[in-house]
């Protein structure tokens, strides 16, 4: 980041030098140039601030935070994300419960839900309302009830993988649980004309169940939890890994954008000057 607005500056030194002590150039034409350079250096700081800002937010949905900061104490399973939250403290603890008011979800829509899957569902909400590093993945939407969500961010390989084996005898109607449910009793049921079938006969693969079952807010991978390349939805309370993780995306696609904004830039100065 702090190397591509050293270029930028660079290069506005370096034209404004070219130009502006040749004393056959109308200083007036000069100074419009030099502001009008000055001003893409600027969008493109602007820009790569952005980018870092994204590292560190909360998504405008229904129960986040609009900043993260520490909350003290958060309940069980979401409590790692302590030190650092898109979440309230009565948040995790409806996230706990079977009907809560968060968004009057019903796992035991097929039966009961068994504990060991349903750790997995918990996990998942504590991960989608306190995680603040998932900017590299929110997208705006048009919705009644959000005006972000995540898009395929990359869950490691063991997390989507245990997720989907300890849920496997469960069961369910529906492929994507983001829509398409029965809301008339206030909570999901499954829809008329659908039937209760084991996870596996829904989600036949980890990857069918971690990618579809919220319309692709995840996305699976074969990385692995020390490879630094997938979010975590399982640490332990301490630094949080997926910090890192969110960097490295964002620094991988600055790489790719940045330059050619550079590029567009070198141009118009040639083009100017």
């Amino acid at each position: 980041m702090n190397k591509l607005i050293h270029e930028g500056s660079h290069a506005v030194l370096k034209a404004k030098g070219s130009i502006c002590v040749n004393l056959e150039t109308n200083w007036e034409i000069c100074e419009k140039r030099i502001m009008l350079t000055l001003t893409m250096l600027l969008t493109l700081v602007v820009t790569v601030l952005s980018q870092e800002n994204r590292l560190n937010m909360c998504m405008d949905g229904t129960h986040h935070k609009t900043q993260p900061g520490p909350e003290g104490k958060l309940f069980q399973q979401c409590s790692p994300w302590k030190d650092n939250a898109c979440c309230h403290a009565n948040t995790t603890e409806e996230a706990h419960k079977d009907n809560s008011y968060l968004y009057n979800f019903n796992w035991n829509h097929c039966g009961i839900m068994t504990n060991t899957c349903k750790q997995h569902f918990i996990q998942d909400t504590c991960f989608y309302e306190c995680s603040p590093h998932l900017g590299p993945w929110i997208q705006k939407v048009n919705s009644s009830w959000r005006n972000e969500r995540i898009l395929d961010v990359p869950l490691c390989r063991e997390d989507c993988e245990t997720w989907w084996n300890d849920c496997k005898n469960d069961f369910t109607c529906k492929e994507n649980w983001h829509t398409g449910w029965n809301w008339s009793t206030g909570n999901n049921q499954c829809p008329k004309g659908t039937e209760c079938k084991k996870f596996t006969d829904i989600f036949p693969t980890p990857q069918s169940m971690c990618e579809k079952i919220w319309s692709n807010s995840y996305k699976y991978t074969t990385y692995t939890k020390d490879s630094g390349r997938c979010m975590q939805m399982w640490f332990q309370a301490g630094e949080n890994p997926n910090k890192k993780v969110a960097e490295y995306y964002l620094n991988n696609r600055s790489a790719v954008t940045a330059p050619g904004s550079l590029l567009l830039m070198a141009t118009v100065l040639l083009l100017l000057f």
